[in-house]
């Protein structure tokens, strides 16, 4: 029987923390002076799970034959033989379902929407093959996140969860083309698409550059829809000092140092959350 470690890693469950926070953070937002129900952050912890596994299933499932190509990629679980094809679309399925069975629970609107949420995140795995702009479309999955967080706390039609995704999804391709640049000459020689392949790693890291600027600008003009004050600016301000450092790390002479800008990510969601969440009940 497959360990579920396996399963766990096949999916990398530990890199939700990019996502879930901003999630929960577009919850707390849609209540603001109250808050949401502990149903509500259950339910929405399931589903971002269960989406995000389903989604990078798929990933890896489609991705396979280039995976076992690259030299960075190989060990993973579908190409060293720790995973049957089989077994992992059993995964994915199981996990799709359970997403949408979560987003039920949620609210009948989520549940119908939820198809839609999948067929997002669903489509960046595919996007390398017919678009250069395939980090973008990354953006856009996680741009789903604090809008579904939003919505499962009944929050109404207004400007502060779209601009919260559009933080996000500037944020997420900002990193994503870090990420991708390791793989730039790979995917060039194997007629993938990216935006490093598309302007070369100098101007991609350019671009990334430009995006996290532009992601804490948004996120600063949320202080401008909704009344959050200084704690929120200054977990602004830090989430602009690790974003910083981050791209200080990476040049196009020396990516060692990627995956590592990578995963400094996973703090900024979760600073993110926490001033927000000071800037609401404390501040």
């Amino acid at each position: 029987m497959t360990p579920l470690s396996t399963y766990l890693s096949f999916v990398r469950v530990s890199h939700t923390v990019f996502a879930l926070p901003f999630a929960f953070t577009g919850a707390l937002l849609a209540v603001r002076e109250s808050t949401p129900s502990w149903r509500s952050f259950v339910w929405i912890l399931v589903c971002m799970i269960a989406a995000r596994s389903a989604a990078m299933g798929f990933n890896r499932i489609v991705d396979a034959r280039f995976d076992a190509l690259n030299p960075r990629t190989a060990n993973r679980e579908l190409p060293r033989g720790a995973l049957s094809g089989r077994q992992a679309w059993t995964f994915v399925a199981v996990a799709t379902a359970m997403f949408v069975a979560a987003a039920f629970q949620i609210s009948p609107l989520c549940g119908w929407l939820s198809p839609l949420a999948l067929a997002i995140v669903g489509w960046y795995s595919l996007a390398k093959r017919y678009t250069y702009y395939t980090q973008a479309f990354l953006g856009l999955a996680m741009a789903v996140a604090p809008v579904g967080g939003w919505l499962a706390a009944g929050g109404g039609l207004e400007p502060a969860p779209w601009l919260l995704g559009l933080a996000i999804g500037l944020w997420v391709a900002g990193f994503d083309i870090i990420y991708a640049c390791q793989d730039e000459a790979f995917d060039r020689a194997h007629g993938l698409k990216s935006i490093p392949v598309r302007f070369g790693v100098a101007g991609a890291l350019r671009l990334s550059r430009a995006l996290h600027i532009a992601t804490v600008a948004v996120m600063a003009s949320l202080a401008l829809v909704l009344p959050l004050g200084p704690i929120y600016l200054a977990g602004v301000v830090l989430v602009a000092v690790l974003l910083v450092y981050e791209q200080s790390i990476v040049t196009a002479q020396d990516l060692s140092r990627a995956a590592e800008a990578f995963n400094l990510n996973g703090y900024v969601g979760i600073l993110y959350m926490t001033t927000t969440a000071l800037a609401l009940y404390v501040g």
